[in-house]
């Protein structure tokens, strides 16, 4: 359960419990209904109180969120790299070749079912703030509760979370630096592959080359918005694409592609604190031999 306290200042004096919970809380509709279902869910000075309600200066409001189990996701006992933990959400650190969510032909083995098993005995459901995909490396954001999970969406709906990755990339760019806007849709008849298309939504890409030999180079990148493959798409558009990348590039037999969230920074949801995140690179993106790209 989250619970929420407030003391009630003069600011607050004379306001209901429902601009408190819209307009001092940001809280959904969805979510407030759900308080108002809830015996425990809204209390002023211990009593249970209608959204109707009115406070005054020094009175102590209480919202308590009902907790959830994720109850469709099976936990496996796989460890996780945790590189941010608190009340309200954790960061961990995903390794390659696994999934961020079960799909109808992955139901284990999941980074889901590794944080539900790391919160197995406890009511957890899990959320993501951001996704990655299965051989994509790094920083993968789970909000804890159903609150944080809707103030950190709305970070992300207004593109207010900065999101770096690093990728390995075939050739140099060129220009070194620059940003791509290119609109992406998914392409006809295809459910994974997007495309650069005039009717596709905005995207927009910075990126930042950090070195180069043998053929490829390390790349920063910092995408604006959130397509599908967004930052595979882009590079292959631009001509260099992701190494290894099987769908934008050239398969490398026993070779995966090479891309890692290395940094997310957000203001935390409920301390409103800006909170800048890192995550080690895995010991095998940098490549030693020639890529051959």
């Amino acid at each position: 359960m989250k619970k929420i306290t407030l003391k009630i200042t003069e600011e607050l004096s004379g306001k209901d419990v429902k601009h408190i919970l819209f307009k001092r809380l940001n809280m959904s509709a969805k979510l407030v209904k759900k308080l108002k279902n809830y015996d425990e869910g809204l209390l002023l000075n211990s009593e249970r109180v209608t959204v109707r309600a009115i406070v005054k200066t020094g009175d102590i409001f209480e919202v308590n969120i009902p907790g959830e189990k994720s109850e469709n996701i099976v936990p496996n006992d796989i460890p996780i790299d945790v590189i941010y933990e608190d009340e309200d959400i954790l960061a961990v650190n995903k390794p390659y070749n696994m999934p961020t969510h079960p799909s109808i032909h992955h139901f284990h083995n999941t980074l889901a079912n590794a944080v539900v098993n790391y919160y197995k005995g406890n009511d957890f459901v899990f959320r993501t703030v951001n996704r990655l995909d299965r051989d994509t490396t790094g920083i993968v954001l789970i909000a804890k509760n159903q609150y944080s999970a809707e103030l950190m969406c709305r970070q992300i709906r207004n593109r207010e979370i900065k999101k770096t990755y690093l990728a390995i990339c075939c050739g140099v760019p060129n220009p070194a630096s620059g940003t791509i806007e290119a609109p992406i849709r998914r392409m006809n008849d295809s459910i994974i592959t997007r495309i650069v298309a005039e009717d596709g939504q905005y995207a927009k890409t910075d990126y930042t080359v950090l070195k180069s030999e043998n053929g490829c180079s390390l790349v920063e990148l910092t995408p604006h918005t959130g397509r599908t493959h967004q930052i595979r798409v882009h590079m292959a558009y631009i001509g260099n694409p992701l190494y290894g990348d099987f769908i934008y590039g050239t398969e490398v037999s026993g070779e995966r592609t090479r891309l890692h969230c290395s940094s997310l920074e957000f203001v935390h949801p409920t301390s409103g604190i800006e909170i800048t995140l890192t995550a080690d690179i895995p010991d095998d993106f940098f490549i030693k031999y020639d890529f051959g790209c």
